[in-house]
């Protein structure tokens, strides 16, 4: 099918530093323009950020410091940007809430008036979540092929959750998955503990997303300045950042996370501490010495006083 448009529409993707559009970076840029003919334009620039790539993020989108670190930054090609946009409208997955607001602002720090008064903005997955709706009403209807009867109610739901399950056994039975990295898996298992490993896809460690597990099983700041630092590496950096979270408004849960991996990192230092001290070698203890005796005083004669005489002048 052909897309009827009056001017051109640039559906692009950003890959970033993060997802913080005040802060966070672009480190590749993709656009492809459908133009009113039906023929299409593509450019794709890797970026340099000019920051460093949070691990946990270089492992969603697989690009690395060492691949952007001779590429150039967004303001070196910002005009090309911008020029082969031209005056198309934009089009993107999730477009509304990420690429275009991070877009204008690299547009913005770059000096770029990227004007965008008169575009339309076609958001794709917004015309998913609108017509293949999310609820558990449409996943019962969908999976199940029945109607909910006394939706919301708490009994009501909760049977509909669990017969929604039962079904999604059924359906994916033996269906293979891939991740955005490529791995293929057939997830969907009538055991619990690969339905927990399905469906707990971003290994937070409190709940609320604070804290989450890297690759590597360690708690990681997942808001704010340190966002993407290990927990611990905070700590060795800033300490005090322990007091302000225990005083912040966060959930008791994160708070107690929290001061588990505190009560950890303050034994690991203990150890340390106690480890290189025992690695210090002995100080040889110093020889006692004898003070010194001092000699008697002399007894004043007469030629001493002769002396002070001559001396004084008296």
């Amino acid at each position: 099918m052909k897309l009827n448009l009056k001017r051109p529409l640039a559906f692009f993707d950003l890959e970033a530093t993060g997802i913080n559009i005040g802060t966070d970076r672009i480190v590749e840029i993709a656009i492809l323009k459908a133009m009113p003919d039906g023929s299409e334009q593509i450019l794709t620039k890797r970026i340099n950020p000019e920051m460093p790539i949070p691990l946990v993020t270089s492992l969603i989108h697989g690009i690395y410091d060492s691949d952007v670190k001779n590429e150039p930054t967004f303001k070196m090609v910002a005009r090309e940007l911008a020029d082969f946009i031209g005056d198309a409208d934009l089009g993107g997955y999730n477009s509304n809430k990420f690429d275009i607001p991070m877009l204008l602002e690299e547009f913005l720090r770059a000096g770029i008036d990227f004007d965008m008064s008169n575009r339309k903005f076609v958001d794709v997955q917004n015309i998913f979540h609108q017509m293949e709706q999310r609820t558990l009403k449409a996943a019962y209807k969908f999976y199940c092929e029945k109607d909910m009867i006394n939706a919301h109610s708490a009994e009501a739901d909760i049977r509909a959750t669990y017969e929604v399950l039962l079904s999604q056994l059924e359906k994916y039975k033996d269906v293979t998955y891939e991740d955005k990295q490529g791995n293929k898996s057939v997830p969907v298992q009538n055991d619990v503990d690969a339905l927990h490993l399905f469906t707990n896809l971003n290994r937070v460690v409190d709940f609320a997303g604070r804290m989450v597990y890297n690759e590597d099983g360690e708690e990681v700041i997942n808001f704010g300045k340190h966002k993407g630092r290990t927990v611990e590496q905070v700590f060795d950096a800033e300490p005090s950042y322990y007091a302000w979270m225990k005083q912040g408004d966060f959930p008791l849960y994160t708070k107690k996370k929290l001061d588990e991996i505190w009560a950890r990192w303050n034994k690991k230092k203990e150890e340390q501490k106690m480890a290189r001290q025992q690695q210090q070698p002995e100080r040889p203890q110093q020889k006692f010495q004898q003070p010194q005796q001092q000699k008697p005083a002399t007894p004043i004669n007469q030629d001493m006083l002769e002396q002070l005489k001559m001396k004084f002048g008296k």
